[in-house]
């Protein structure tokens, strides 16, 4: 029976670093790193961040997602929404043969093109429990590339759910990350969240739980 759920990767690092490197190697940037993060031209000095590029997690499903391709190689390949929210990268996987489900309205995925012989990646974001018991139904092959970093705030959240606490989330409510976080609350038919967005709604909220006042006025703003 084939496996259809994959999270740790395909062990093809080497078949395709040599892609990866030519995808996102930068001499200049290789030159800056080696010279203590600065270089010097004549009047001008260039300055490099010191935490430059992809984090851990975003590296990670760029490479899955790279693999997956390897694998599957004649496979049609899907990804829910953008891997991350760089155009390069996203560009990069549709000139590989993979194709980008975009929101339909209300804000959910089509998924009605997708059938048992495909490949789903989901992304660094993750996707919400609802998506992933779709794509499940459907018995297509899953790779999940989610942050574990987002896997652990899914944790946070999913035991303030379990204890009866409501939990607050800072975020678009509108973005992914946001969305797929806050359903794992739903896995309790008493679990509750809230978005926020900036820290005056962080303060109204404070504000609210401290002193109390007008919950219509809470209501309204969220």
């Amino acid at each position: 029976m084939e496996q259809t759920y994959f999270r740790k990767g395909f062990g093809l690092k080497n078949e395709i670093s040599g892609q990866l490197s030519a995808d996102y190697h930068s001499a200049v940037v290789e030159t800056l790193k080696q010279n203590g993060y600065a270089l010097r031209v004549g009047p001008l000095t260039f300055r490099l961040a010191r935490e430059f590029g992809f984090c851990y997690g975003v590296d990670r499903a760029v490479e899955y997602a790279y693999e997956t391709r390897t694998k599957f190689p004649d496979r049609r390949l899907y990804l829910v929404g953008e891997i991350i929210h760089n155009p390069h990268v996203n560009e990069k996987l549709r000139m590989m043969g993979i194709t980008i489900l975009a929101y339909q309205t209300p804000g959910e995925f089509d998924y009605s093109a997708i059938a048992p012989d495909d490949v789903v990646i989901m992304p660094a974001f993750g996707v919400t429990i609802r998506d992933f018991e779709r794509l499940r139904a459907i018995g297509c092959v899953l790779v999940d590339t989610t942050c574990g970093s987002v896997l652990n705030v899914w944790k946070r959240v999913e035991s303030y759910a379990r204890d009866g606490y409501t939990a607050i989330i800072h975020g678009k409510h509108y973005h992914e990350e946001t969305k797929a976080t806050a359903s794992q609350v739903m896995k309790y038919p008493q679990g509750r969240y809230l978005v926020v967005l900036d820290m005056a709604e962080a303060r109204m909220i404070c504000d609210f739980i401290e002193h109390g006042g007008d919950l219509s006025a809470v209501q309204s703003q969220f």
